[in-house]
């Protein structure tokens, strides 16, 4: 995923590598042309409306014009008057006598008009240089644009009014149901809401070597590029439950006893040699009759089923001295006594830590223990937790998922999984990655007790923090869409998911 910065120097490489500006944008007018003259020929379209900015994604919009005039009625808005960029200009000067040509400043209402009749719109106003809030005429023109229910909306590149690396929209946006990337993924493609806005997304080659690409600094990296780059390790013949990882799982409470048992069950199918459970002994009973293969750690517990803060000794021998890694949090509950237990557990670990939901509320009134404690560690809130993690409300955190993620990775030293959809996996070094697959099938309780035990599992098998949690986010989202292929994304449940690592590993 490649931010404005990076693509203006992915172009200038290009450039310096003898590749023209003028070759770029018939190749980006190109892959463009053809995703629209199928959608043509498919619905049998026969007024296409294109807008063109003044700046070179205009340009973008010339070619697509000219490439289009054979197939169909074409018409071209200039939505900024005459072409500002040499190259846009000499785009514009090839457009062929059939292309009808209107300027919105001067033409305001037959514009409108031709907005509304269109049965395909083409937005090439704004690029990877658009800020801010658009200006009253523009918000006019895209609304007007918007209300056009029945037209195919495509954006190049992508859709007006939305920041390239920030995904805000101030005021308002192009609504595609296409969106043709050049190059690379953008920032605001993998962004909420951003992302609502830009329908089906593809990524098009416009002809910049390979070389140059891969040489860039990225924004972000894909889940899905870090795993095919780097694959399980493949086990010995010789392994047993002790040389595949230990795991101590500090989970659950009375009435929460599924989330103990999904966190479970996930770890198991990704692996793990040995599941140890240090549970509350009231729960103890139907998680064993329900899974036999761990071993059980009956706790004393308070009288609301809350394991007992005088379990924090034998606790934490057992992070230190029994096993490889640790889970705590899941379905553990919130109380006085619980915000003690785990903040006495991650000041005091030495082991690699996961910690999940009740297991990030408890810790959320002490921040900065993250800080002082030595044991590595993975979080996985959701953006509730996040939002309670810094103080702030949700809304903050979900208008700026990547800072947010990267900058509370680098400050309190940790493996930030900041899930929702387009997960996002930041490190302490800054590198931050996105998940494209999974769906919203998924966003029910129970998922994220799931993706806790993969995570936990994969650093108990002795894989560092990044690569347990890109693996687990990436193998929970693969897991979803088996899932919402074989019962419906309505249907299916996170014990489905589960069941569906057995076909994945």
């Amino acid at each position: 995923v490649a931010d404005s910065n990076t693509m203006r120097g992915i172009e200038s490489a290009a450039v310096n590598s003898g590749v023209s500006l003028e070759e770029l944008m018939e190749k980006a007018g190109t892959e463009t042309a053809a995703l629209a003259a199928k959608l043509i020929a498919e619905k049998k379209l026969q007024q296409v409306c294109v807008l063109c900015g003044a700046g070179n994604n205009g340009g973008d919009g010339f070619v697509i014009a000219r490439l289009l005039s054979d197939l169909t009625h074409v018409t071209v808005i200039l939505t900024a008057g005459e072409p500002g960029t040499e190259l846009s200009r000499k785009n514009f000067d090839l457009l062929p006598q059939n292309v009808r040509v209107c300027y919105y400043g001067n033409q305001y209402y037959e514009c409108i008009g031709l907005v509304r009749e269109a049965d395909m719109l083409i937005d090439a106003i704004y690029g990877i240089g658009f800020h801010g809030m658009l200006q009253a005429d523009m918000a006019d023109l895209i609304g007007f644009c918007n209300e056009n229910t029945h037209a195919v909306k495509i954006a190049v590149d992508l859709p007006s009014g939305i920041e390239c690396d920030t995904g805000r929209i101030e005021n308002d946006c192009f609504t595609a149901d296409y969106t043709v990337s050049f190059t690379a993924l953008k920032p605001l493609h993998v962004l909420y809401p951003a992302a609502d806005r830009c329908g089906t997304i593809s990524v098009a080659d416009v002809g910049i070597p390979d070389s140059v690409v891969k040489s860039a600094p990225f924004m972000m990296l894909s889940t899905d590029s870090y795993v095919a780059a780097h694959p399980f390790a493949p086990r010995k013949k010789s392994a047993h439950k002790g040389t595949n990882g230990t795991l101590l799982s500090i989970c659950g409470s009375y009435g929460m006893a599924g989330a103990a048992m999904l966190s479970a069950e996930a770890a198991l199918r990704c692996g793990i040699g040995l599941l140890k459970m240090a549970v509350p002994e009231s729960i103890y009973p139907m998680m064993a009759g329900r899974l036999p293969e761990p071993v059980y750690i009956p706790l004393a517990q308070s009288k609301d089923g809350i394991i007992d803060i005088d379990e924090y000794a034998r606790l934490m021998q057992l992070i230190n001295q029994g096993a490889n890694a640790a889970l705590i949090g899941c379905g553990l509950g919130l109380t006085g006594n619980t915000k003690s237990l785990v903040a006495l557990l991650v000041d005091g670990a030495r082991m690699p830590l996961v910690l999940d939901a009740d297991g990030i509320n408890a810790i959320s009134v002490n921040i900065n223990i993250l800080k002082r404690s030595a044991a590595p560690k993975i979080l996985t809130p959701h953006p509730g937790e996040m939002a309670r993690l810094l103080g702030v409300d949700v809304q903050t955190v979900q208008t700026d998922r990547y800072h947010i993620a990267r900058n509370f990775a680098m400050e309190y030293g940790v493996v930030l999984i900041l899930k929702g959809a387009n997960t996002l996996i930041a490190t302490p070094e800054g590198r931050v990655y996105v998940n494209l697959n999974g769906n919203e099938g998924m966003g029910k309780g129970g998922s994220g007790d799931m993706l806790a035990g993969m995570a936990a599992s994969f650093l108990a098998q002795g894989m560092s923090p990044e690569e347990a949690a890109v693996y687990a986010v990436y193998y929970h989202g693969l897991a979803g869409d088996r899932c919402a292929e074989q019962y419906s994304k309505r249907a299916m449940l996170p014990s489905d998911m589960i069941a569906a690592l057995k076909t994945i590993f």
